[in-house]
């Protein structure tokens, strides 16, 4: 937050009381539900927001919070319990519109906030003292005396009912002294309201008087005898105490423990269809109109969202909430269902606070047996590695971090170097566990499968292990369990994570180790610093584990995480450590040769131009292809040079232009030699003579794993250069690589879960389904068929997944778009069910937010409601897909978890090295090749056993050779 920038703070609590007093009684038609205070929340909370954004009318917010209080039970209580004791319970139709509220904030995107313990007074003054600290402004929308006190040249109030400013002329027009005041005024009136008793006989206007008069409380308590009236005296030399502790109730918290900093309060814009779905769940239709005219979006495309009523009565009565000690949200019989769990442990990790200071450093082998010892008695710890590098397989451990409870994390440093902040560093700091002794007791913690390890992306941490001679017997992975409950809906990365679930942002790596050519690496890092910041990781992960293992469980996804998840860790870790070999010469031959191919088609290029030109400069190509030589299609970027993308590039070939084209053909070459046959040789780790790729397991919407370091996942093989990169991974002496690939899975996938008797039957028969596709379209007999033919039935049954339009079929067939437009239509009358599984996996989408995979991992798209027609055309072709594409994936990780074993059981040697999407490859001693082959192909066709029955055959291709390219 800067100067510049103006904080607007609701009072949330107070707008629920004004909304629900300000409107006659308001019921939603359909079942009766009081919504009255709902109602006039939302509207008084619209018209704020739409007033604030209008210039003219006002000042813009920058930042923007609605504070609500948590419960009853606060710090004052304990000052003095009869503190609010005279107020009653909140009417009875007031009670369940608490939670409303609290989701109709969360609607229209702003952030709701509370904290326990504490007033929303008291997080206001919070939020109104950084936002000052900060330079910038503070509006807070209410007119509470209580909030009088902050009102400064940085801080005003607004009033919303009366529609006027409240600044310190105001303040001291209406109480007769300056905002700073405020404080000794109510501590001598007292508040009959909140229960605090003040000086019996003081009113506001004596009390200005007197503070007029001497200046401030303490003065006036210390010279009371002075006065000259009777009674006044004797008040207020009686209630001395009385007025102290009053102060002590009026003064307002500035430095409430806040979880979401000012930057987290910015403002974002309204998000129509998702406030459409809370205003139509409500029954709100004239609130309803507004949005949508305003946010531009159709609301008749917009389902109304299912709301939960609770009876949540935070904050407005005495020990109305029980709290989580008291077993709030259990079953009756004090058994809390999964889905109550989840929200009680979600709540407490939400207002759970960190304290650095309370981390350890261990440097002797007693604590860190000691820590050990409680790991064990918990049964279940956080464990995390600090290291060098982020390749695992070179990273050097600079130490680990051990969290058994919540707020109890432990470094322990192993190699931090000495020095002055050099990246060569002074030998070892002094004070650390010899690594080997350190090692030693960590071996019998993480290969305990009675103890539970937890960690982030524990992949990294099982490899760092494995290197060191431990294996990790039983782990939990919180980037997992985020993964399987919320993909497709946000990062799954500790910070992310951390922020979203404990309201908590994490030290950053770069503000310890800087950034750039002088950035250390953590050997380098200072203990204490390193402590705090190891520590602080190893103890959000278990907080993370806390919240997020419930949350699987009460959506009903454990068997998800349990059967295609968890059991991956270690299998794809194990792959990552075998590697697969390169060899130099080759890439190196290759290297040449398509430098000299790139060459001679630059030298065409040059010629069809006209002249000689930088053909890797978009400028400069822009300028041929669209300023001399005036191509068609040529648009503008925004900085005013030519556009030269590939799609444009390839449409214009597509169109007959040849140095289009030509151009293409030289991205191909130069991109191939860039990216493979120049950088696979890096990629060669010294120790292994072996590439090791490295699988991120939640990187996509659908279950699909990704490789990177080097991506070995998008080597092209659609042309003849493509396919010779593969030839470069060859299999060691002695043995070959075999390549498993499922055979056309998604379109099997496809016919399993639209139920397409034709396509079913095709697979069942092992016909050629392209070419059956072809003669059911076109009426084509299959013997004897036109290739051409067959090429075209072929592009769409792989469109068709991809929910292809016929501009695309058009460019991809060459063809006009009205004979594609005629060929998907003829797809869908020939084979009906597919248009009906496409209808209806959007109608559950727009429903639910999300699609299942046959296994039941789900992928969320909360844009699918979009009223930008675009984003929500996107994401309905991504909705559709993504049961097939994840379901293949899906078999594919099964297959995978129970390759190794399967192996095993049959005593071959045998190792899996890298999957590609829908194939597998191992390096297999030669003379257990065929051997090799059966087993493999067996564990893949009946991967998606005994969960689902397919109601197509799997079919897996599966060859062996000296090179990943003759096997395939």
């Amino acid at each position: 937050m800067t100067k510049d920038d103006h904080l607007f703070l609701v009072d949330g609590s107070a707008y629920i009381f004004r909304a629900f007093h300000a409107l006659p009684p308001l019921t939603r038609k359909s079942d009766g539900l009081p919504v009255g205070a709902v109602a006039g929340f939302c509207n008084m909370l619209w018209k704020l927001l739409q007033d604030a954004r209008d210039t003219d009318v006002g000042v813009t917010p920058t930042h923007f919070a609605v504070i609500f209080d948590y419960s009853s039970k606060t710090f004052r209580k304990e000052l003095y319990p009869e503190y609010k004791a005279n107020r009653s319970e909140p009417p009875e139709d007031l009670v369940p519109q608490f939670g409303l509220i609290r989701e109709a904030t969360r609607a229209f995107n702003l952030p709701c906030i509370e904290v326990d313990g504490y007033e929303a007074d008291d997080i206001i003054a919070t939020y109104a003292r950084m936002a000052t600290e900060a330079g910038a402004q503070t509006t807070i929308i209410s007119s509470d005396k209580d909030l009088m006190q902050l009102v400064d040249d940085h801080v005003s109030m607004y009033d919303p009912m009366k529609d006027r400013q409240i600044g310190i002329a105001e303040v001291v027009k209406k109480f007769g002294v300056k905002p700073e005041k405020m404080i000794d005024l109510q501590a001598l009136t007292g508040d009959s309201t909140d229960n605090i008793p003040g000086v019996p006989g003081i009113g506001p206007k004596t009390a200005a008087q007197l503070l007029d008069e001497y200046g401030d409380l303490d003065t006036l308590l210390e010279r009371a005898s002075e006065i000259k009236q009777n009674k006044r005296r004797e008040n207020l030399i009686e209630f001395a105490d009385q007025a102290r502790l009053s102060r002590e109730l009026v003064t307002l918290k500035t430095d409430t423990p806040l979880d979401i900093d000012l930057d987290g309060l910015r403002l974002e814009p309204q998000d129509g269809p998702k406030l459409i779905a809370f205003l139509k769940a409500m029954e709100f239709n004239t609130l309803t109109r507004r949005v949508a005219e305003a946010t531009d979006t159709d609301a008749g495309e917009v389902e109304p969202a299912t709301v939960e009523v609770e009876a949540d009565t935070k904050a407005h009565g005495p020990d109305l909430d029980a709290g989580p000690e008291s077993g709030d949200g259990a079953a009756k019989d004090d058994a809390p269902t999964p889905a109550a769990l989840a929200e009680e442990r979600a709540r407490a990790a939400a207002s759970a606070k960190f304290d650095h200071d309370a981390y350890v450093c261990i440097r002797d082998v007693e604590t860190l047996d000691a820590w050990i010892a409680k790991a064990r008695e918990a049964g279940v710890v956080a464990f995390d590695t600090e290291t060098d590098s982020l390749d695992a397989m070179q990273a050097t451990l600079a130490g680990f971090s051990l969290c058994a409870a919540p707020g109890e994390a432990a470094y322990v440093p192993l190699n931090h170097k000495a020095g002055d902040g050099d990246l060569l560093g002074g030998g070892l700091v002094d004070g650390q566990i010899p690594e080997a002794d350190a090692l030693e007791r960590l071996k019998d913690l993480l290969e305990d499968p009675s103890i539970l390890v937890v960690g982030q992306n524990l992949k990294y941490d099982w490899l760092v292990m494995k290197r060191h001679g431990i294996e990790i017997a039983s782990l939990d992975d919180t980037m997992l369990l985020s993964y399987v409950v919320d993909a497709g809906t946000g990062g799954h990365g500790m910070d992310a994570l951390s922020e979203r679930w404990l309201g908590h942002k994490p030290i950053a790596f770069k503000d310890i180790a800087g950034t750039g050519k002088k950035a250390l690496t953590f050997d380098m890092i200072d203990l204490e610093t390193a402590t705090r910041y190891a520590a602080e990781d190893a103890d959000i992960t278990l907080r993370l584990w806390k919240v997020l293992k419930p949350q699987v469980l009460a959506r009903g996804l454990m068997h998800v995480y349990e059967r295609l998840e968890r059991p991956l860790v270690a299998v794809l870790a194990r792959m990552e450590a075998r590697g697969i070999s390169v060899d130099r010469q080759i890439l190196s031959r290759l290297s040449g040769e398509f430098a000299q191919k790139a060459a001679a088609i630059e030298d065409e290029i040059h010629e069809l131009a006209g002249e000689r030109f930088n053909v890797g400069s978009p400028k400069q190509l822009g300028e041929i292809l669209f300023g001399k030589l005036g191509l068609p299609g040529g648009t503008k970027t925004k900085t005013g040079q030519w556009a030269t993308r590939a799609s444009l590039l390839e449409d214009l070939a597509a169109e007959g232009h040849e140095l289009p084209r030509r151009i293409v053909d030289w991205r191909q070459v130069t991109k191939l030699k860039s990216t493979y046959t120049d950088a696979l040789p890096g990629y060669i780790n010294p120790e292994t003579k072996r590439v090791h790729t490295s699988y991120a397991l939640a990187a996509t919407s659908t279950g699909r794993l990704a490789s990177s370091d080097p991506n070995l996942q998008n080597i092209p093989i659609r042309t003849a250069e493509g396919r010779r990169i593969r030839t470069a991974f060859v299999a060691d002496k002695g043995n070959k690589l075999i390549s498993a690939d499922y055979s056309q899975i998604e379109l099997r996938v496809l016919a399993h879960v639209a139920d397409i008797a034709q396509l079913k039957q095709a697979f069942a028969d092992g016909i050629d389904i392209h070419a059956m596709t072809a003669s059911e379209m076109f009426g084509v007999p299959v013997e004897g068929m036109p290739a051409e033919v067959r090429r075209r039935a072929k592009a769409i049954n792989f469109g068709i997944i991809y929910g292809i339009s016929a501009f695309g079929l058009a460019n991809q067939l060459g063809i006009e778009r009205s004979e594609a437009g005629e060929y998907i239509k003829t797809y869908f009358e020939r084979f009906p069910g597919i248009r009906d599984y496409m209808e209806a996996t959007k109608a559950f989408a727009r429903e639910n937010g999300y699609v299942e995979t046959i296994f039941g991992r789900r992928a969320h798209y909360p844009e699918i409601r979009s009223s930008n027609p675009q984003v929500r055309a996107f994401n309905e072709r991504a909705a559709i897909n993504a049961p097939i594409q994840g379901s293949a994936a899906d078999i594919i990780r099964r297959a995978m978890i129970r390759m190794d074993d399967a192996l095993a059981e049959a005593k071959l040697s045998a190792q899996m090295l890298l999957q590609v999407h829908d194939e597998l490859i191992f390096e297999a001693p030669e003379n257990e090749v065929e051997e090799t082959i059966a087993v493999v192909r067996e564990v893949m066709e009946n991967a998606a056993l005994p969960a689902i029955q397919m109601a197509v055959p799997l079919h897996v291709d599966a060859a062996a050779a000296d090179n990943w390219d003759e096997a395939h």
